[in-house]
């Protein structure tokens, strides 16, 4: 399994928006036949910071997912609502 850690910084006055428009992402992601696992989860000392958290079974289905119509969709758009560049860290449990 792999697991991603993608954390970004939303502008504050996006936050609520930000919330909305995941939401989407999260329920289509947790669909798909290759994920074991998807959160986004704020922090409780900086509401800005997210940090979506992801678990899944190999590669092929990262590369799904990253190809589907949901994530090329909407990513970009919570991307647009970021402070700065999101940072995506892939893990390999060990």
């Amino acid at each position: 399994m792999i697991k991603i850690l993608a954390k970004i910084v939303v502008k504050e006055d996006r936050i609520e928006q930000f919330h909305n428009t995941a939401a989407e992402l999260v329920e289509k992601s947790r669909a798909e036949e290759g994920n074991v696992a998807y959160t986004l989860n704020q922090n409780i000392k900086d509401p800005a910071e997210h940090m979506f958290m992801e678990v899944w079974k190999d590669e092929d289905a990262i590369n799904e997912h990253n190809a589907s119509e949901h994530f090329t969709g909407i990513f970009p758009k919570l991307a647009e609502m970021a402070k700065e560049e999101p940072v995506v860290e892939l893990y390999r449990e060990v």
